[in-house]
């Protein structure tokens, strides 16, 4: 597409000055040229969307405001359930199953004038790192095909990276927002637990899988998570609140917040130049009148562990559903126990395999208290050591991801080093609070590199102003590298 963002869109379909028609037709058209080299996109709904933007252009012609969205094309991670259009969680056990409703965030979409495109890819069931476990091939980086795009949201991250469309949704367990936003250079959100629906997510672990906003710009991602947020009477665990007003807050800078830089996320592990970002955008933020000092969080040292035992114990209780009984595809057998093994062993591949046998062994009997007992002592304490930090600052700033994008099958035969690509964003899921992560630079070979904000519950207001200090900052990069021939 051209490089306009969504709310100029928008604003172009709203005033007549664009026809939503034509804004699709130039999003479809970037999808046919991109889409086959990247794989970013498993489902394309061009009639759909076509007929959508029909409707929008009808409602302007009557005068009518199809709302804030109003013609954007937007890409949806493929385990938001979509009625009528294949919902598969990139899984060979759901390949083909098509859902009779939307997820409440895509009802809001529609209602708010966007418009979906098609179904995006992800690891399989949202459980990796690099978008390499889908069951239907790999997402490719668009800085550099022979790269990974992150993970688990990685087709949603390459699909705003490439120009196909300006804003994406995924979903964020462990940092499956941050990390693709990270590594292909794009706005990735995730918000306070509860704030955004679950209802229509297509469950990983219930209570740290969060939906949110891919985009280019801060002030699209803002709109956005505005768009989607705010109370669900559908969703147990929806919080009896308003959507985050965020927007409206984008120009009041970051003079006079306290921020922390977490040095347990600045040493061992992290690439040099990650840290050296960091580092600068550190020095930006003090720059504009924040007070910057490091921090420690002692219990962030032992997230990655409490997350895995966490996160695989609610898989292995949610992927449960999946015997070729209910849904999903079945491998027919001589009676019900073998059809469920044989639907299960076909179906699932070996990252989902190995992360229900994982939370079903920490679930079983004689090792619950070791494991997933431990395993959330660990996250009581990692929310307390965040709280006594906030108490003293408004803001905390870390890597997104210890490295920038790495080579396709680079980590695929170690899982324990994979894994690691997660350890700076898990923490925030842990305790439920809002992160985001900002483009901010590139590393010697021009990869994407992005810094992290995070801040306390419902934080967000001030988690954007700082966003858009740090966007501020990084174009003023770009532009006087591009002034001065390049990237020194």
């Amino acid at each position: 597409m051209s490089a306009r963002t969504a709310i100029e869109i928008a604003a172009a379909v709203r005033s007549g000055e664009r026809s939503a028609l034509e804004v699709v037709d130039e999003s479809l058209g970037a999808i046919d040229t991109a889409n086959p080299g990247l794989n970013a996109f498993l489902t394309i709904t061009a009639d759909e969307a076509r007929a959508v933007a029909e409707s929008v252009d009808a409602q302007v012609a009557a005068g009518e405001d199809p709302g804030p969205l109003a013609g954007v094309p937007i890409a949806l991670k493929d385990n938001l359930v979509t009625r009528g259009v294949a919902t598969s969680c990139a899984s060979r056990i759901l390949a083909g199953w098509v859902p009779p409703y939307d997820a409440t965030v895509v009802q809001r979409l529609r209602a708010a004038g966007a418009i979906s495109v098609g179904k995006t890819n992800l690891d399989e069931f949202a459980m990796g790192s690099s978008t390499e476990n889908s069951a239907f091939g790999p997402t490719r980086n668009p800085h550099d095909p022979e790269r990974v795009p992150g993970g688990s949201s990685g087709g949603s991250a390459a699909a705003v990276a490439s120009g196909m469309v300006p804003l994406a949704l995924g979903s964020d367990t462990g940092g499956s927002i941050r990390q693709p936003a990270s590594l292909c250079g794009v706005v990735g959100v995730k918000s306070t637990y509860g704030t955004v629906s679950r209802l229509g997510l297509v469950a990983y672990g219930s209570s740290l899988d969060q939906i949110g906003p891919f985009a280019t710009t801060v002030a699209d991602a803002a709109l956005l998570l505005e768009v989607i947020g705010g109370h669900d009477p559908g969703d147990s665990t929806s919080l009896n609140l308003p959507a985050p007003d965020v927007s409206a807050h984008l120009d009041d800078g970051v003079d006079g917040l306290r921020i922390g830089v977490i040095s347990e996320l600045m040493g061992e592990g992290i690439a040099p130049e990650v840290a050296a970002r960091v580092r600068a955008a550190a020095e930006v933020m003090a720059a504009a009148g924040a007070t910057v000092e490091e921090v420690s969080i002692p219990s962030i040292s032992a997230s990655l562990s409490a997350y895995y035992m966490v996160a695989t114990a609610e898989a292995s209780s949610n992927l449960s559903r999946y015997d070729g009984v209910r849904y999903g595809n079945r491998v027919e057998a001589a009676n019900v126990t073998d059809m469920m093994t044989a639907t299960r062993t076909q179906g699932f591949g070996d990252e989902v395999k190995r992360r229900i046998m994982l939370g079903t062994y920490a679930l079983s009997a004689g090792y619950y208290d070791a494991f997933y007992a431990t395993a959330q002592k660990v996250r009581t304490k990692l929310r307390a050591d965040f709280d006594a930090v906030y108490g003293n600052h408004d803001l905390l700033l870390c890597p997104t991801s210890p490295t920038p994008a790495w080579r396709l099958g680079e980590k695929t035969d170690d899982p324990l080093t994979m894994y690691l690509s997660d350890i700076c964003t898990i923490p925030a899921n842990l305790a439920g609070h809002p992160a985001a992560s900002i483009p901010f630079g590139t590393d010697g070979a021009g990869l994407p590199i992005g810094a992290q904000l995070l801040g306390p519950t419902l934080g967000e207001a001030t988690m954007f102003r700082a966003a858009a200090v740090l966007e501020h900052s990084a174009r003023e990069d770009v532009a006087n590298d591009s002034h001065n021939g390049g990237r020194k």
